[in-house]
């Protein structure tokens, strides 16, 4: 029998545009032969619509959204979006393959409505995508695991409309500059600024807080980017290792996904000892946040040799040119069998916990 495979994407998210590139790519790469393949659409206003099943995958992103009018007639959430098509009572969705990026999709929230529904999905749990959005409760975590970082601060938008040159003081005296101000619930590089002056932290910050309540700074290091991909449940594995070498300042949303401004090398060139020490922090990471499926992990490299764990994503870019696909190329998984590798591991993760006994 064919697994029925449901395709979430879209969300109500600043990364609304990078899961639907993922979901395209993701359906070109399914075997039709193997699957029976539902589309799960959230718009960005965030109406949940199911599409048909398909015969073919989709040839762009407007098809994706329906636009021919095969949506639902009133969009809205229902369990039913989960059903198969068919007149059988029960014809539950075998896995749902969550290709969301960012807030209201990869942080828990639909992890969590999955939970609720005890329907297979694929990748990271609640608590682990929940704290892998927040980069300050990430850190908070790393920390408490060993795991060597760059200095940080956190502000709440309260805070600053409060006193905001308290806040740029309290910067300027731990960290100094350069610094990177970031959203503490984003992903893709999305409103982050470096900020090398007090006059472009403001800026910075007027910036991040456009997109979440509460900002992380982070100290500047001269380092190398060092991504790693990490796959598994209780006993994960890591690809290769990557370098991320960005034309620009630092590697933001423009150069990951409109000019292409970018260098990536894969493998890096690390020594073999640095590739392990690399892997066994990714290795630590993901099991400090009790992740499942997958995971990119990114470092620094400073120049003295010391590797700065910098955060991980738990649904990266996921189109075959995206980083973590192309590190499981290089380590020898195409991106057909890296699907269906996640495929399984969502669906052997679902098995284990229906061994729970939640009464007694």
């Amino acid at each position: 029998m064919k697994t029925r495979i449901g395709l979430l994407y879209g969300g109500k998210s600043a990364e609304h545009k990078v899961s639907m590139q993922t979901a395209l790519a993701v359906m070109k790469a399914l075997d039709f032969e193997n699957y029976e393949v539902y589309p799960i659409y959230i718009t960005e206003e965030g109406d949940w619509t199911k599409g048909p099943q398909l015969s073919a995958p989709a040839e762009n992103i407007k098809q994706l959204e329906f636009a021919d009018g095969s949506n639902l007639p009133s969009p809205s959430f229902s369990p039913a979006l989960f059903q198969a098509d068919g007149k059988e009572e029960s014809r539950t969705l075998d896995v749902i393959f969550p290709l969301l990026h960012g807030p209201n999709g990869e942080d828990g929230t639909v992890q969590g409505l999955l939970e609720l529904l005890n329907l297979p999905y694929v990748g990271n749990g609640v608590l682990a995508s929940s704290a892998g959005m927040d980069k300050i409760i990430m850190k908070n975590i790393f920390a408490q695991a060993g795991l060597p970082q760059v200095d940080y601060i956190a502000a709440l938008r309260s805070e600053w409309e409060k006193n905001c040159d308290k806040v740029y003081a309290l910067v300027e005296e731990r960290l100094g500059y350069p610094c990177f101000v970031k959203p503490a619930n984003l992903g893709s590089s999305v409103g982050i600024s470096k900020a090398s002056s007090k006059q472009e932290l403001e800026v910075a910050f007027k910036e991040a807080f456009l997109f979440d309540r509460k900002i992380i700074v982070e100290q500047g290091v001269v380092a190398r980017e060092i991504e790693i991909g990490v796959l598994g449940n209780d006993e994960p594995e890591c690809s290769v290792a990557g370098e991320i070498v960005p034309k620009k300042d630092f590697y933001d949303y423009k150069a990951k996904y409109e000019d292409g401004d970018t260098a990536m090398i894969i493998p890096a060139e690390l020594t073999e000892q640095q590739y392990a020490e690399v892997k066994e922090m990714a290795i630590t990471a993901f099991k400090a946040l009790d992740c499942s499926g997958l995971v990119r992990a990114d470092f620094f490299l400073t120049k003295d040799g010391q590797f700065l764990i910098n955060e991980v994503n738990t649904m990266p870019g996921f189109t075959p040119f995206s980083m973590f696909p192309l590190l499981w190329k290089h380590t020898g998984v195409a991106y057909p069998q890296l699907i269906e590798k996640l495929v399984n591991l969502g669906i052997e993760r679902h098995a284990e916990k229906q061994k729970i006994k939640y009464t007694f």
